[in-house]
């Protein structure tokens, strides 16, 4: 069993995150606490696996709280505040949920944490700063780090984007423009149309006004992008 505790200032969130922890069967609540002092209280005369952990709390918040421990368990924190979210992820947080979140969501932050102790994956200290090779999206009611090389094409949807990455059956859905996603990518990345950025890195063939990155998936080229697009193919091009 994965023994965890939970902290949260607020009852009725404190009681949620410990009934979704009941529903899980490979974890154990150890404690619950309403201040990260209590927290702190308890972890000096006991240990845990895990801690689901609120950010925004009086006198000592989560993040202070979790940067004090000599030797932090693994961290999953709760919270209602996205801009947190890069600070979370550079103490090297397991997972990052923003409220209100559901069940699913928590057993797939409780498997990430499963995950890590089985690989023996100890926390590290992370970097200074957030690299340039990644980005971080919000995505149902959490944050996920994403390596920019893993993504292979971008495809508008309304006013969300689906972000189709590598060996990930299922693309990330994401609140944000493509003129936003266009300026943070890379010189790699090319908008071919005006619901589409590719990854010119994963073409594999150009066919008439079509782009095929895989068996399965051919992406039109738009009037208004098929100069510059015309123009990388005329820089690449090897032949008479």
């Amino acid at each position: 069993m994965i023994r965890c505790m939970a902290i949260d200032d607020e009852p009725l969130a404190l009681q949620q995150i410990t009934a979704y922890i009941s529903k899980v069967p490979f974890l154990e609540l150890a404690a619950q606490c309403q201040n990260a002092i209590e927290a702190r209280q308890f972890l000096e005369q006991d240990t845990v696996d895990a801690i689901f952990c609120d950010i925004n709390m009086p006198d000592l918040n989560g993040m202070d709280f979790v940067k004090s421990l000599t030797v932090p368990p693994l961290i999953v924190f709760t919270t209602a505040y996205a801009e947190y979210a890069v600070e979370g992820f550079k103490v090297n947080a397991v997972d990052y949920l923003l409220k209100p979140f559901g069940l699913q969501d928590f057993q797939r932050a409780a498997q990430r944490i499963k995950e890590r102790l089985e690989g023996n994956q100890a926390p590290q200290a992370a970097p200074a700063a957030p690299q340039d090779d990644t980005l971080f999206l919000k995505t149902d009611y959490r944050i996920v780090k994403v390596s920019i090389a893993d993504i292979r094409y971008v495809e508008a949807m309304s006013e969300y984007l689906k972000v189709y990455l590598r060996n990930e059956a299922k693309p990330i859905i994401t609140l944000l423009s493509m003129k936003k996603m266009e300026e943070r990518l890379p010189q790699n990345f090319m908008r071919i149309h005006r619901s589409y950025i590719i990854n010119l890195n994963d073409i594999q063939e150009v066919n008439k006004n079509r782009v095929i990155m895989d068996a399965d998936t051919y992406l039109p080229i738009g009037d208004m992008y098929r100069e510059a697009f015309q123009n990388y193919l005329n820089t690449n091009y090897l032949g008479k």
